[in-house]
């Protein structure tokens, strides 16, 4: 394997190691990385630690330091809340565009994860939640859109970090299934104004959670730190 492609392997490997360790909480925003330290953890070059954090720089995560370092940026809510809307607004339009196409919408892919009987429903957060965003971005595609799929997929990414959290709660698992399963009904009986309602009330909802979540487990997560 050629060295280029040696350091991109190496490079991706880092960057999926550091933005997880972001999304866990293991680093916290305003944590200090440096170079050299994470080169020492990680067991690799320097060249690969810098692409990674140029990259997660890129994403928003990180900050280059006026000197020697990287500095994580603290969560942005209200750009967090920006995002949200604007995923609303492109998720409404497709709404509407499902409803209003002359040709049915086959949403059978999506029924046949959501609309199961309680028994067969997944408990596991991180699946949900993989199932979720799938859910949400399948309803964008579905509307036949790829710009606008392509936009909600940048939205998507952004807003993993805090979205996820929505699922570490029983409850918040349940209330996702049986949503989505109401809204599905209603796109297959093209209600467009009542799905519309319901979806807005259901990322209203997952913004709010997300966000009071977001705050109590950074709360824990610095009063651990020693």
């Amino acid at each position: 394997m050629s060295v280029s492609k040696t350091h991109t392997r190496l490079s991706d490997t880092v960057y999926r190691r550091v933005k997880q360790d972001i999304f866990d909480f293991r680093i916290l925003p305003g944590d200090r990385l440096t170079e050299t330290e994470l080169a020492e953890t990680l067991k690799v070059s320097r060249t690969p630690i810098r692409q990674a954090l140029h990259r997660l720089e890129q994403e928003g995560y990180l900050k280059l330091a006026f000197r020697n370092g990287w500095n994580v940026l603290p969560f942005d809510f209200d750009r967090f809340e920006q995002l949200y809307d604007l995923r609303i607004i492109l998720e409404l339009a497709a709404v509407q565009q499902i409803c209003t196409a002359e040709a049915a919408t086959d949403l059978t892919a999506l029924c046949a994860v959501w609309l199961v009987p309680a028994s067969e429903r997944l408990s596991d957060a991180r699946i949900v939640s993989e199932n979720d965003e799938a859910f949400h971005q399948g309803l964008v595609i579905a509307a036949g859109n790829a710009e606008m799929a392509r936009v909600h997929r940048d939205i998507t990414e952004k807003i993993r970090i805090i979205r996820r959290l929505d699922f570490t709660k029983g409850e918040r698992v349940s209330a996702t299934y049986d949503e989505h399963a109401q809204l599905l009904r209603l796109l297959a009986h093209r209600k467009a104004a009542q799905a519309a309602i319901l979806l807005r009330s259901h990322i209203t909802a997952s913004k709010a959670e997300v966000r009071k979540i977001t705050l109590h487990m950074l709360h824990v997560a610095r009063q651990a730190t020693p």
